[in-house]
Formats: C-alpha cells, structure tokens, sequence
C-alpha cells in the first residue's frame, strides 16, 4: 500500500523523532492522488515531520505509511464537504467511535482546513478539536498544548487545549434551540473556565506556502505550487475566499518567490501559482519578467483564475511562452448592475479587452466563471450574460469560449450569509444552456443539486450530524438527503430553512461564537451598500432585523 510514496520527491527534510515522540497520524480523507495535491496538505504534513516530538505517518483512502498501534493525536485536513464520508470511514478503518463524546481511552482527533474554518458545526460532533485559521500560527501552539498535558486524562487535555487562541472544542459549548426544528437560540461554554468564543487565527507574513513535495502520482502531475497570494482585495459580497482569509498577503518577490521557484526547479519543470487573485500581486509584472528569461523557456506555467483587467497581451505571451493555452477569469454575471451589488469591480469592456488581450498573446481558450442566483438578480441580468458572451466572440472571433457557471451558495462570514438559495437558479441555469449553447459555445453548468448540498453544509448547524450519519448510507445525491430529512422530522428543520430562507439579522447563526476577521456589524454594513441596488422585485429578499420566533 506504500508505492506511491517511493516516487516523492521531497524539498525538504524529515526530522528523525525522539524515542518518546508523540505517535500522530495526519490523514486526507480522499485518495491519494487528491490529498498530494492540495498545497495545505502538503505544508501541514511537513511542518508536523519536522518536529523531533512527533512521529508523523500519512493515511489516505486508499494508502497509508506504517501507522503506529497506539497513535495519540489523528488529524484529517479536510477541502471538499462530501470528504466528510471519508473521515468517518476512516475513523472506523482506525476502530475509533466517529462521534467525539463516544470517545474514552482513543486518540484525540483534530480537524483543519478551509472546509471546517468557515463553518465546523455539522461536523462538529466528530471532532475532539478544530483548528480555526491558518497553519502557519496554530500547529506549533496545538503541539505545544497538547505536550504539556500529555499524560493527563482527556478531559483535562481537551479543557487545556480549549485555552490556545484558535483551537476549538465543540463538546466544551452547549447549543440550545427556539424548538427542536427551528433556529438557534444560543451557543455557551459548559463554564466559566472556557472562553466565550473563538476567533481565527491569521498569519501575515510575506513568506507564503509552497510545495513539500513532488511526485507524477498527483492529480497535477510533477506540479511545484507556490502561493503567491493569499485572500483577495476585492472582497465580493459572497466570497468566502476573500472575506474569511483577510486580510490581502502577497509574497515578497525577492525574498520568497524567487528563492521558491528556484528550489521547484530542482525536482521539476512545472510550476503552478496559486492564490485567489494572482495577477494582484504589487510586483505581477517584475515575476513574469523573471520566469520570461531565456533559461526558463522550458518551464511549463500555470495559474489559478487571474483578475480580469490584469489580462494584457504580455500575461497571455507568458502564457503561452510557457505552454499554457488557455486561461480563467471570473466574471459572474454579464450585469453591471449585479456585478455592483457584489461588489465586484468589473466593466463588461474590461471583460471584452481582456478576450481581445488573450486572442492577441496567443491563447486560444478563454475560460469564464459565471453565478445565478446571486441575491439581488433580476431575469434581465441573465439575459446581459448571454449578450456579453455573444459580443466576446464577435470581438475575439477564433478564441474558444468556454462559460462556468455556479448556483449562488451563501458562506459564512460573508455578508450574503443571511440569504438562502433563489429557486429561479436552476430555470436560470436552463436558460443559460439553452441560449449558449445554440451559439457554439462550451457552457458548463454546476449541478444545481450539488449547490442546494453545499448550502445545506455551509449554513448547517450541529443537528446535522446525524443527517450526515444517515446520508452517508444513502449516497450524496439531494434525494439521499431529503431521505434523511424525512426519517429525522421533528428532530431538526426541514431542507427549507437551511437551504432557502432568508435569515433574520439578528439571528443566532450556527457560528456566531466563531469570530472571523470582520465583526457581524461590518458585515452588516456590506450587506446594507448591496441591497440599496436591489431592484423592485428583489426589495422582498432583504433580511430583517425582528424577533425570532419562539
């Protein structure tokens, strides 16, 4: 079950454990192909085996290094919603109880990553602890931690561990609700001696993530990733990328990425850039100018989704200099109307010079991410979709087009969290398809169905754990979870109030003890400028600020 670790290529060192290290499994709860290539992952593991007080051992769904007979510390590091059914799996795989309070003499199981930092509490029950934040501040402090109360009984490791900035533990607050099936009425520590609430932790260093690790068995095969980037400076009304990772970070050029890519280049000839707004980087330029020198012409060159007006003519070169044929610019609607109630600061224009820029550096793909059902649509707004991608390829005739597009899914610590999901979404992804597509170009709708689960996720609360338990069974179609929804009536919600309710603003939301970077007042703030573009028929959507009903 070892083989695919014999084709890594490591960039940096192990450190051979003490005799009396603490024996840690750190798993991805996918297969390996997945885990290996998510940056995070990658760091996490890295960071945990260069410690001498750690034996460290990875554990995928379908391999594993030799894992300890007694581990004391399992850690899952979590991307993907669905990946929950792997985590309980895993846990069985282990003979661990899958709820935490079943727990007694079993290691303490932790849990990180972007998936359980924006909302943790459907899965909460499964977790002894999760780390809120980035890795950077709250490996080193949850070791730390957990090493001074090591030989303690649990509960005083999980109370000890309660006190660390960023690490929460879900069995040490009591949630209450109005009614069994309705909202949250409040969220306590057990006692005096745990903190009211946790807040994220943020790294703001100007060295950012890059690979640990190398390998062809990765689903981006023999890929280096180097984080150029982290948060955006946009911040989008419904962008959990931007609003729960402020604030913007960029690496220093001379000081992290220069020195990263030369260390990548060692192992590999492909290099990804990563971050939610690459071509935001202050020094965007000075780094194609650099990977553009003669000595790097055999390098290939990726990038996640770029800002629209940054597509020059030299960025598509660069591109295309370093076999790239195509790139990704997110775009969300053809409105600008909408893109103003988002807050996304994008002319159609720009959008069109970008296509132009692309066609005119070589590129022969242009790749576009689209939304419906954004809070505040009108049916007009589709429609200026579809005109803007007919003008796109009227102006830059012979470049493939190819339009994704994604149901609005509202994410905590946003200030569309209040809104639930728009059931005109899915006529308004038919619509798309049908004008699109009778155009000739590629348009790729994301299931709506898939939209209605991540709401269900995103805004769930803790009554759901035993929604996923039986889900699990069931497979993850929406049909499986209106099963389950149906054989557990009366003991929480229905799908409704999860997935297409507008909530009250003063609302207890399932996170409300879990602070982000921007308080719920500021949020409510962006909300307010948004909904003052709302047309007419929208007007009816806006959260209000009354009573929750008892």
């Amino acid at each position: 079950m070892s083989a695919p670790f014999t084709d890594e290529r490591l960039l940096f060192t192990p450190i051979a454990p003490d005799t009396d290290a603490v024996p840690l499994i750190f798993a991805f709860p996918n297969e390996y192909s997945v885990g290996i290539t998510s940056l995070g992952y990658q760091v996490v593991w890295a960071t945990l085996a260069s410690r001498q007080d750690l034996q460290v051992s990875r554990l995928f769904t379908d391999v594993q290094e030799p894992l300890p007979s007694s581990p004391e510390i399992l850690g899952f590091s979590l991307s993907w919603e669905l990946d929950y059914v792997n985590v309980l799996s895993l846990l069985e795989r282990l003979n661990i109880p899958i709820r935490a309070n079943d727990r007694a003499n079993h290691p303490i199981v932790f849990g990180g990553g972007p998936v359980l930092t924006a909302n943790p509490e459907p899965f909460a029950d499964f977790f002894d602890v999760i780390l809120l934040g980035d890795g950077e501040l709250l490996l080193h402090e949850f070791v730390a931690a957990y090493q001074a109360v090591r030989h303690t009984d649990r509960a005083t490791q999980l109370r000890h561990l309660a006190q660390v900035p960023g690490i929460y533990v879900p069995s040490l607050y009591e949630v209450t609700y109005h009614s069994s099936d309705s909202a949250v009425q409040s969220i306590q520590p057990i006692d005096v001696g745990i903190p009211e609430w946790i807040e994220k932790q943020t790294y703001r260093g100007n060295t950012l993530s890059a690979s640990t690790v190398v390998t062809e068995k990765a689903a981006w095969e023999n890929i280096y990733m180097i984080e150029v980037v982290r948060s955006c400076p946009e911040m989008c009304r419904f962008c959990l990328a931007s609003y729960l990772t402020l604030p913007f970070r960029v690496a220093s050029v001379e000081e992290s990425l220069i020195p990263a890519i030369a260390r990548g280049l060692e192992v590999t000839d492909r290099l990804g850039l990563l971050g939610a707004s690459v071509s935001q980087h202050p020094e965007f330029d000075a780094l194609l100018d650099y990977l553009n020198r003669p000595e790097y012409d055999h390098i290939r060159l990726s990038l996640s989704s770029v800002r629209t007006n940054t597509v020059t003519p030299k960025l598509a070169e660069t591109l295309v200099r370093h076999d790239s044929k195509s790139i990704t610019i997110a775009v969300e609607s053809g409105s600008d109307r909408l893109r103003q109630i988002i807050n996304k600061k994008l002319t159609n224009d720009e959008i069109i010079q970008a296509a132009i820029n692309a066609k005119a550096g070589g590129l022969s793909s242009l790749k576009l991410y689209g939304m419906v059902g954004v809070p505040g649509e009108e049916a007009d707004d589709v429609d200026q979709t579809v005109t803007m991608m007919r003008e796109i390829k009227r102006q830059a005739p012979g470049l493939r087009l190819t339009l994704g597009c994604s149901t609005f899914v509202p994410k905590a610590h946003t200030p569309f969290q209040w809104f639930g999901v728009d059931r005109q979404a899915e006529k308004r992804l038919q619509q798309l398809q049908k004008q699109l597509r009778s155009q000739g170009m590629d348009f790729r709708p994301e299931s709506y169905n898939w939209s209605v689960i991540q709401t269900l996720l995103s805004r769930g609360d803790r009554r759901l754990s035993h929604l996923l338990e039986l889900t699990r069974h069931y497979g993850d179609s929406l049909g499986s979870y209106r099963r389950a929804f149906k054989e557990l009536r009366g003991t929480l919600p229905n799908l409704e109030f999860y997935v297409h309710s507008d909530w009250q603003l003063d609302q207890v939301l399932p996170w409300s003890h879990l602070r982000g970077p921007l308080p719920q007042t500021t949020l409510i703030k962006h909300l307010s400028t948004a909904t003052e573009l709302f047309g007419r028929s929208a007007q009816e959507r806006l959260p209000v600020i009354a009573p929750v009903p008892s």
